[in-house]
């Protein structure tokens, strides 16, 4: 991928970090929505969609740089196994990055948010294959599927999303190898949207499933849409380490956005633990170790947006 094909380009050149944003679905609670449904937050998408674009905005309003649709969670059987038909569903798709959209647009046409700063990006969320089981699977990587059927249940999502106005693809919170292999060769079969791919890790090495980090990045080496690689939805006092060893096997830029530093009980469907504190110091951190694109994901929110964006300046 050429440097003028690359979104990212602008907010890099000179030694720059990207912002991105926190947890989409973590705000949505904390304003009183009841998102505990099989969806999640993409629920509101067609229940309450103004709710999405709120918080959409919020997140610009702290520093963002890059904002990611309600579509970690959105898929067409899904929403089919809630009653909707494939169109539906499909329209629920692209909305999810047109609310994004409407955001990002809506922040931009006010002149003072234009300075100092380059034009947000969206990016359109593409969650793992547990997202759609919501079982907590992501957090584990145990699934029912091979690489085969992995790479069948992401294909159509994949290809609709790069089909959207979005600047690109955020492939998040991959837990295991063989899902890693299955968006590999996605992204390898068909020209489209720039993507960055992110795991989930459980320690300082290791996917969720223990495949070493360092086999997916270096996987994806070969790819020409992919911008970026790293972790998200990982513990953030595994982070350094993990981008250190992320290093070894890309020349990509790096990507970093942990959870809070709270652990999701599946059984309980609830965050237990102590969240870290300090983000910005943390974040100044990660790009230390390599990282270009932090942010944040589960239970972080504006507060932590603003203080990256503030130890970390703008681009």
């Amino acid at each position: 991928m050429t440097p003028a094909a690359d979104p990212l380009a602008p907010f890099l050149s000179g030694g720059g970090a990207l912002v991105l944003d926190g947890g989409l679905a973590t705000e949505l609670e904390r304003a009183g929505f009841d998102i505990d449904h099989p969806l999640w937050s993409a629920r509101l998408l067609r229940d309450q969609p103004e709710a999405i674009r709120l918080v959409h905005g919020t997140y610009l309003e702290a520093g963002a740089d890059c904002i990611t649709s309600a579509s970690y969670q959105a898929t067409v059987p899904g929403f089919v196994r809630e009653g909707m038909s494939e169109r539906e569903a499909e329209a629920l798709l692209r909305r999810s990055v047109d609310l994004a959209l409407e955001a990002r647009d809506a922040f931009w046409a006010e002149p003072r948010n234009c300075e100092g700063r380059h034009r947000p990006l969206v990016a359109a969320s593409v969650g793992p294959y547990g997202a759609f089981l919501a079982n907590g699977a992501e957090y584990t990587g145990n699934y029912d599927r091979d690489e085969a059927g992995l790479a069948e249940f992401h294909r159509d999502r994949l290809h609709l999303l790069a089909r959207t106005g979005a600047d690109l693809l955020a492939c998040e919170t991959i837990p295991s190898g063989p899902e890693a292999r299955a968006l590999t060769s996605l992204l390898l079969a068909s020209p489209g949207l720039p993507a960055w791919v992110s795991f989930s890790c459980r320690d300082d090495t290791r996917l969720r499933d223990g495949t070493p980090l360092a086999n997916c990045v270096r996987l994806l080496e070969g790819v020409p849409r992919v911008v970026a690689v790293g972790v998200n939805c990982t513990s953030p006092d595994f982070v350094e380490a993990l981008l250190a060893r992320a290093t070894t096997a890309t020349s990509r830029p790096l990507v970093a956005y942990p959870n809070s530093g709270e652990t999701y009980d599946a059984a309980k469907r609830t965050w237990v633990g102590s969240p870290a504190s300090d983000w910005g110091e943390r974040g100044r951190a990660w790009r230390h170790a390599g990282a270009r694109l932090i942010g944040g994901c589960c239970r972080t929110g504006p507060v932590h947006v603003r203080a990256l964006r503030d130890a970390l300046g703008r681009p």
